[in-house]
């Protein structure tokens, strides 16, 4: 993730080519961190029978984020997300999504994140780019990301945390069970809005 990537507020003149000026501050918090799964939320919200939002999350997922203030191009994030702690409030429900219907998950247990490319938008807002594996289908996703701010916790435990959003078609992974309404339009929408919110520690071993 290009976390760290501010902008220079001391412009260069059109003829020189100055490197902005790394902070400290942000520099020092390069490091390896795990995703503290207590303190994170990764969810999605998705349109059913064309009127209301259903809202799930995944109980179990593990990740890490290797951030790099000084050069943000080398930083990146992995994630690991179990499907069979998929959590919607409804277990029949949940149940059907854990099928073949949906994510098949005995045959397919996994849900994963590898970031390829991060960019910074503006402020503290970042897009990071990568590969999300569902089922056996790979395929590109960006993720918009707000950089929320570092913390040490009272344990001692230095923290980074991030929020964002990306929206998917599920067809594009595979997940194309659906069934018709009578008054027109379908049970589920192909739209659905995945949504994180991070908590990770840094690692109390320095990274080489």
């Amino acid at each position: 993730m290009a976390l760290f990537n501010r902008k220079n507020n001391n412009a260069p003149s059109a003829t020189a080519t100055i490197a902005p000026a790394v902070d400290p501050a942000l520099a020092a918090l390069t490091g390896e961190y795990a995703i503290d799964p207590a303190h994170s939320s990764i969810g999605f919200t998705v349109r059913h029978a064309m009127v209301t939002n259903v809202r799930g999350s995944f109980g179990q997922h593990e990740g890490t984020l290797k951030l790099d203030g000084s050069d943000p191009a080398n930083s990146t994030a992995s994630i690991d997300v179990s499907i069979a702690s998929i959590d919607t409030g409804i277990a029949d429900r949940d149940g059907h999504l854990v099928s073949g219907d949906f994510f098949d998950a005995e045959k397919f247990p996994l849900m994963t994140f590898r970031s390829t490319h991060a960019e910074q938008l503006g402020g503290d807002t970042y897009r990071v780019t990568g590969d999300l594996t569902i089922k056996d289908v790979t395929r590109p996703l960006s993720i918009d990301l707000e950089f929320n701010g570092s913390a040490t916790d009272v344990y001692g435990n230095e923290r980074v945390g991030f929020e964002g959003s990306a929206d998917i078609l599920r067809s594009d992974w595979g997940l194309t069970w659906n069934a018709a309404l009578e008054t027109g339009g379908v049970m589920v929408s192909d739209k659905v809005k995945l949504n994180f919110d991070i908590s990770a520690i840094k690692s109390a071993v320095p990274q080489a």
